[in-house]
C-alpha cells in the first residue's frame, strides 16, 4: 500500500468506522480514540496490507479493540442502561428513535453483526471475517437482534393501548 492510498483508506473508511464504533460503545471519546489507533495500525503494517482487503482489514482492528475496551469497562456500571425510567405517558412518535434503544439493549455481538450489516451495509462474510464468526453466527445473530428489536417495538405498542 502507498501513502496515497493510506490516506484513500483514512478518507473513506474512518467515517464509516466511527459511526460503528459510537453505535456500539456510545462514547464518541473513545470511539475517536479507537479509530485513531486503527489507522495507527494500519500506518505501522502499510507494506503488509493490500488497498483490497483495507476496508475489511481496518474494520476487523476497530471491532478488536472495542472489544478490548467493552472488556475492560466491563466492571464498570453503565448508569445509563442501569436505570430504567418509568413513565405513564408512552409516545411513540420517533420509531427511529425507539429502534435505537432496541439496538442499545441487544448483546455486543448481535449489536455489532447488526450495526455492520444495517448501518455500514457490509456483506455476511465481511462481517464474519471482522468478528471473527462463521456466517451461518453471522445470519443467526442478525436474525435473533431483528426479532428482539420487533419484540421491543411491539411491547411498546401493546403498552399504548
Amino acid at each position: 500500500m502507498t501513502t496515497h492510498e493510506y490516506n484513500t483508506c483514512v478518507k473513506q473508511y474512518s467515517d464509516g468506522i466511527f459511526r460503528f464504533i459510537v453505535k456500539n460503545l456510545r462514547d464518541e471519546f473513545e470511539a475517536e480514540n479507537i479509530v485513531q489507533n486503527t489507522f495507527e495500525k494500519l500506518w505501522v503494517r502499510i507494506d503488509q496490507v493490500e488497498m483490497k482487503t483495507a476496508k475489511a482489514y481496518l474494520f476487523k482492528i476497530a471491532y478488536n479493540n472495542m472489544i478490548d475496551v467493552i472488556r475492560k469497562n466491563k466492571n464498570h456500571t453503565d448508569l445509563t442502561s442501569a436505570v430504567h425510567v418509568a413513565s405513564d405517558n408512552y409516545e411513540y412518535n420517533n420509531l427511529l428513535e425507539y429502534v435505537s434503544l432496541a439496538v442499545n439493549e441487544l448483546p455486543a455481538k448481535q449489536k455489532s453483526v447488526l450495526t455492520l450489516r444495517d448501518y455500514e451495509g457490509h456483506d455476511y462474510k465481511s462481517i464474519g471475517d471482522i468478528t471473527g464468526m462463521s456466517e451461518s453466527q453471522v445470519k443467526i445473530n442478525i436474525f435473533r437482534a431483528r426479532k428482539y428489536i420487533k419484540a421491543y417495538i411491539n411491547k411498546l405498542e401493546l403498552m399504548t393501548l
